[in-house]
């Protein structure tokens, strides 16, 4: 069995964290610049030296230090001592850098097909008719065999779904011209920010991210978000899908002795911001059931309200860094906080809330019975790692060392609905060229058209070798009556 994980330290209380029932979820909660980032990375460590693989996502940037060994400085060495901490065992943790964008790291794709109507309409932020036509383009491309892959596959499959309008409607129901333009202008603004190079092939085969090393520590993933931030839905919208993967991909195991694989939802609130309730009961799903794939969730975020109540009530591990009460909504929040922890007679949490230093949290985590033990204040360990980001040279040797290098990079590009509704376009289009055009009897038929002439496409008559011979002759003949006519005259005058 796992030894415990020490996460925290007060003079009286050492907090640990159980690796059995880390699979019971968490969240970590504070105002910005409280600590938040710090603890992530000492629980991602932890658990990666339990050999745990780890996937979180860095927004801010410095989640990278975790590849790299911590060192000793005068500032920390006296914050240690002053606290009563631990000297941390030094030592960065094996990682893999990942990246929508592939710009940072290794690109993540996923497929039209495989995202699904739901989580898409969500990104395009869909009304409820628009989501009913994107449900249809799926059910048709299901029925007729047409891949859905990446972008040009669904906007070819929209084209020709509205364009069949009318033979698709006694089966499909109606399909309204000004709904369909609507998502074609949605997925170009989607394009815009970047979202088409997340979808298309190679696909991610989730299975890459739980993995460990050859000294038994499990990887950490990390996601450059920085980017993937600026446009907030996708960021929700790939989390969600990342983690559906991952439990549609998993066998049930129950409550294994240590996670098999930890995920950390950091910047959590956008995935809950204006989500609809069909969403929301996904998310929530997902989250209860993946626990018995031995998957622990972690979010991260500045108030647990952000959080709706029926994901937060699954959430069993809690860590609370300072919250700031200036305004009445702030003492609210402050109090809704409080009232998510177990109570201890030795403190009052809602004023502890607000008192907290840099690095302190209120800390509840769960006890081998499985009920939350009681909330102690106290100090968050610093990490083994550095604390800040990897340069830019570090950064580029641990993309080099990759295993997946070669892998993700280049992109595959094979036959889909795109490619099929192009090439069935372009064959309609030369039958109806062809229909216009007359029949060709072989060189009879350009012998016959240079004898006696042919018609035109638009009509009009060419004339052949025999009326050109007969206007002619015609023309000479009259030339002559006219000349024996003038000559008449002018001999009689």
């Amino acid at each position: 069995m796992a030894e415990p994980i020490l996460i925290a330290k007060n003079a009286k209380t050492d907090v640990f964290l159980l690796p059995k029932l880390a699979n019971r979820h968490g969240c970590i909660t504070g105002a910005t610049g409280t600590g938040k980032t710090v603890t992530l990375q000492v629980l991602a460590q932890a658990f990666s030296r339990l050999g745990t693989p780890v996937f979180m996502a860095d927004v801010k940037g410095d989640l990278t230090g975790i590849s790299q060994t911590g060192i000793e400085s005068p500032k920390l060495l006296e914050r240690l001592e002053k606290n009563g901490l631990p000297l941390p065992q030094w030592g960065g943790c094996p990682t893999v850098l990942w990246d929508v964008f592939g710009q940072k790291g290794h690109p993540i794709r996923a497929t039209i097909s495989d995202m699904g109507p739901l989580l898409l309409s969500r990104m395009l932020n869909l009304n409820d008719t628009q989501t009913g036509i994107l449900n249809l383009v799926f059910k048709v491309a299901d029925d007729e065999g047409h891949l859905l892959l990446d972008m040009p596959d669904l906007r070819a499959m929209l084209q020709n779904v509205n364009e069949r309008a009318a033979e698709l409607r006694p089966v499909y129901g109606n399909i309204s011209s000004a709904s369909v333009g609507a998502i074609q202008r949605a997925l170009l603004q989607l394009e815009t920010q970047g979202a088409d190079r997340f979808f298309g092939e190679p696909m991610l085969d989730i299975h890459d991210l739980i993995r460990c090393n050859a000294q038994g520590q499990g990887v950490v993933n990390v996601l450059a978000a920085d980017r993937l931030m600026q446009s907030p839905k996708l960021y929700a919208v790939f989390l969600l899908w990342l983690l559906a993967e991952i439990y549609e991909s998993l066998p049930e195991i129950g409550d294994p002795d240590q996670p098999k694989f930890v995920f950390f939802f950091d910047e959590a609130h956008l995935l809950f911001d204006d989500a609809p309730a069909i969403l929301l009961e996904k998310i929530e799903q997902i989250v209860r059931l993946v626990r018995s794939k031995g998957v622990g969730v972690y979010f991260v975020t500045q108030n647990p309200a952000d959080i709706p109540d029926s994901v937060l009530g699954q959430l069993g591990n809690r860590i609370q860094h300072a919250l700031r009460a200036f305004t009445p909504r702030d003492q609210k929040a402050v109090k809704t906080a409080a009232d998510t922890m177990r109570p201890n007679p030795d403190l009052n949490i809602a004023r502890d809330i607000t008192e907290l230093g840099v690095g302190e949290a209120l800390v509840s985590c769960l006890d081998a019975k499985g009920s939350p033990n009681v909330t102690q204040r106290a100090w968050i360990l610093p990490p083994a790692s550095r604390m800040g980001p990897a340069t830019e040279a570090e950064l580029q040797l641990i993309r080099n060392q990759s295993l997946f290098t070669g892998k993700y990079d280049t992109p595959i590009n094979r036959e889909s609905a795109f490619e099929v509704l192009s090439k069935r376009a372009e064959q309609k289009n030369a039958e109806e060229a062809a229909k216009a055009q007359p029949v060709d009897d072989g060189i009879w038929g350009a012998v016959k058209d240079m004898m006696i002439g042919s018609t035109g496409p638009r009509g009009g008559r060419r004339d052949g070798v025999v009326q050109q011979v007969a206007k002619s002759m015609v023309r000479n003949t009259a030339r002559q009556l006219i000349r024996g006519v003038l000559g008449s005259l002018i001999g009689k005058k």
